[in-house]
């Protein structure tokens, strides 16, 4: 049995999101059938995070195993071949020791969220930003931003489905830049929430429009209606996972 690691990007405008299910097309299924279509088997493959429909990917990591010892980029190149009409790409492909593993050798994960802040619709963007033609105050959601960092109780920010066991997360960072006409949040922690960085943004991107959102009240509210709306999908995408140097 050989384990390998791939790093993925893909276009999750018109997939489920990560995890299968009879729905519809979701990354993983369309990562079995192309694996399936190479070597005639369907391994699980497990990924670093659990993305919702409409959520993007620069470079997610993901792991299976198989049963014949293959070259890694015979079986990149063979896995591309089988997805070349998907939103889904291999980046990478390389042998890894059993012990690794996608989701749990994690030490970090980052995340990026693209607002544009424009009065006018987006075109060449649709499906992978946030439209908010109302001019937004990046000070204030900065301000906002900060008292987020660090370990806190987060079931303000967490989706009602969450099977988290706890709510209490380390974030390390959330960074606010402007690039254009656009604005583009940060974030760092081991891990997430459920729908807890679109939580976060849809509550920043409301105090940048100054509404009366106190962060401080919020987090002790320790209760979902406390906090603002949940940005759409299309302006998140996830950008990386770490692993250790064992790894």
């Amino acid at each position: 049995m050989t384990r390998y690691k791939v790093n993925l990007e893909y276009d999750g405008t018109n997939l489920i999101g990560w995890q299968e299910n009879q729905d519809g097309p979701s990354v993983q299924s369309l990562l079995m059938d192309a694996i399936e279509k190479f070597c005639g088997v369907r391994p699980t493959i497990f990924g670093a995070g659990r993305t919702d429909a409409g959520v993007h990917a620069v470079s997610m990591t993901a792991h299976f195993d198989l049963d014949k010892d293959n070259d890694p980029e015979t079986v990149k190149r063979a896995m591309n071949f089988y997805l070349i009409n998907e939103p889904v790409s291999v980046l990478s492909c390389e042998k890894v020791s059993d012990d690794f593993n996608a989701r749990f050798s994690c030490v970090a994960r980052h995340y990026k969220y693209v607002v544009l802040n424009r009065g006018a619709k987006p075109v060449l963007d649709k499906n992978r930003v946030w439209w908010v033609p109302q001019k937004l105050n990046v000070d204030a959601m900065r301000v906002a931003a900060k008292k987020l960092l660090g370990n806190h109780d987060f079931t303000s920010f967490r989706a009602s489905e969450c099977q988290a066991k706890s709510p209490i997360k380390t974030l390390d960072k959330v960074d606010i830049t402007v690039s254009g006409d656009k604005i583009i949040f940060e974030l760092s922690a081991r891990s997430f929430l459920h729908h807890m960085v679109r939580n976060i943004v849809g509550t920043l991107v409301e105090i940048g429009l100054g509404k009366p959102y106190d962060i401080d009240e919020i987090l002790a509210a320790r209760n979902r209606s406390a906090a603002g709306p949940t940005a759409p999908a299309g302006g998140l995408y996830f950008i990386r996972a770490d692993y250790s140097t064992n790894d």
